[in-house]
């Protein structure tokens, strides 16, 4: 039965309303669960988007600054003359730290200087010996050629019984004499010939005497040119206040340590030592790109890449190593020390030894790339 637009009643409307009103739930209904549904859909596609892209990079917040860095000391022992740096001061490879007084070692050059020279005189003067005692030897092997032949002749006479014996045996003991004087200058011949070894011309520079007293005088100037100490490389100037004109050095090779240096730290050469988990390491490999940030300079990115990875771990360099023989074993995750060379550009802020860094190692690891291969 028809209902005229006059005729409408509160009932019809209160009818209308709720049909519309089931409609529009029902469509929410629906939407709700299409919006469930593609929800559920983009969260599982973008946790298997993350997880077949990730997996790449890895690092850790246990790194630290390292520099080449050295106490620069001397292997001579003597009194500090002069301290030419500052703490704090850039040095170049080279440039004089301090120097010790010379005058010890100058007085030790000086002697080994007269020593040499006093060897090239003992060689000269072995060598006139020589030829002196080669003369006489040659002037005694004369002497006795007459003496035999003055024996001979008085032998002669004797069987004639023209002489007496004692003549005879006056001869023949000079004779006899004459040998022994030329056996005598022979061996000393030979004796001064075996200090030359075996040549009469021996240049003096070849002489072992020339060459001892060579290397006494060699090690005299060393010990002179390190009275003066220079940096071994470019860096920074630490630990010098100790060092002060009148102290006393003592020789590094006759002390168990350092009594007196300068501390010398490299501003070139740098790295970053990252302290790895060792189940952090399964793709890193040496030359791996690595971005490294410093504590002290939270917005600035310094670029490297992996140097080495240690062969062993921090605790096998241990003086005394964990024991893992009791029942109460528990593992622990090892610490890999990880060296890390930086790119240093011009304008990068400062680096000092023992800052706490941030390492990210790009491994390039994708697992979507193991996948497709079978890996």
């Amino acid at each position: 039965m028809s209902v005229l637009p006059g005729q409408l009643t509160s009932s019809h409307y209160e009818s209308a309303a709720r049909g519309w009103i089931g409609e529009l739930w029902d469509d929410k209904a629906r939407l709700r669960r299409v919006a469930i549904i593609f929800g559920v859909a983009a969260v599982v596609i973008v946790a298997l988007a993350v997880y077949l892209t990730g997996g790449r990079y890895t690092g850790t917040d246990d790194a630290y600054v390292q520099a080449a860095k050295l106490m620069v000391t001397t292997d001579v022992s003597g009194l500090v003359k002069t301290v030419n740096v500052v703490e704090g001061q850039h040095v170049k490879k080279g440039q004089v730290l301090f120097t010790l007084d010379p005058r010890p070692f100058q007085i030790a050059v000086d002697n080994a200087k007269a020593a040499l020279a006093q060897s090239v005189l003992d060689v000269q003067s072995t060598e006139a010996t020589y030829r002196s005692t080669v003369a006489q030897a040659n002037a005694q092997s004369a002497q006795v050629r007459l003496a035999q032949l003055t024996y001979s002749r008085y032998a002669a006479l004797a069987r004639q019984n023209a002489i007496s014996a004692t003549q005879v045996d006056q001869t023949r003991g000079a004779y006899e004499t004459a040998q022994a004087t030329l056996v005598s200058l022979q061996q000393n011949a030979q004796t001064t010939l075996a200090k030359l070894n075996g040549n009469p011309n021996l240049p003096p520079e070849q002489a072992p005497q020339y060459l001892q007293a060579k290397a006494a005088l060699d090690e005299a100037q060393r010990q002179l040119d390190h009275s003066v100490v220079r940096a071994k490389f470019d860096g920074d100037v630490a630990e010098v206040d100790s060092l002060q004109p009148g102290t006393l050095v003592i020789s590094a090779l006759s002390a168990f340590t350092t009594t007196s240096a300068v501390g010398l730290v490299s501003t070139s050469n740098v790295w970053v030592t990252a302290n790895m988990k060792e189940t952090d390491l399964t793709h890193v490999t040496n030359g791996d790109p690595v971005s490294v940030t410093i504590d002290t300079y939270p917005g600035h990115t310094w670029q490297g890449h992996i140097d080495a990875v240690s062969r062993a771990s921090d605790s096998a360099f241990s003086a005394l190593p964990s024991e893992n023989a009791s029942s109460n074993w528990v593992k622990v995750v090892q610490r890999i020390p990880v060296r890390i060379v930086l790119d240093l550009r011009p304008g990068d802020p400062p680096l000092r030894a023992g800052m706490s860094a941030v390492v990210t190692i790009d491994t390039h690891h994708r697992r979507w790339y193991r996948l497709l291969n079978g890996n």
